[in-house]
């Protein structure tokens, strides 16, 4: 893929991503076709920090999990309210890099 194609879609989804991973997602990016480039612009990418704010508003109910899209655990957390709290609690320290866990889970398969 074109160098500024891909620089751009690194600048643009730098803080959605762990920043050791960025450099593996700048190779395998540069090594695919430009073709690639219209099924990058539809991959549902989520912003770590709107996960946060989403965690701390409504993370007792479970949405900040809907929102990444593990909807089990989002149940999980809707129907025990939280984990009586204490969920909801660690939710706001972890939820930002598990929403860039799932992130690169869903970049992955247009990488290979």
């Amino acid at each position: 893929m074109d160098a500024v194609k891909v620089d751009l879609f690194i600048m643009t989804h730098a803080k959605s991503f762990e920043t050791h991973q960025l450099s593996f997602i700048r190779e395998q990016l540069l090594a695919l076709d430009n073709s690639a480039w219209v099924m990058l612009q539809h991959v549902p990418i989520k912003d770590p920090v709107l996960s946060l704010i989403v965690s701390i508003v409504g993370g007792h109910f479970g949405i900040d999990r809907f929102l990444i899209g593990d909807i089990g655990l989002g149940f999980a957390k809707l129907l025990t309210c939280g984990g009586l709290g204490i969920w909801t609690i660690a939710d706001w320290f972890f939820i930002m890099d598990a929403t860039r866990a799932r992130n690169l889970t869903r970049l992955h398969p247009y990488l290979v």
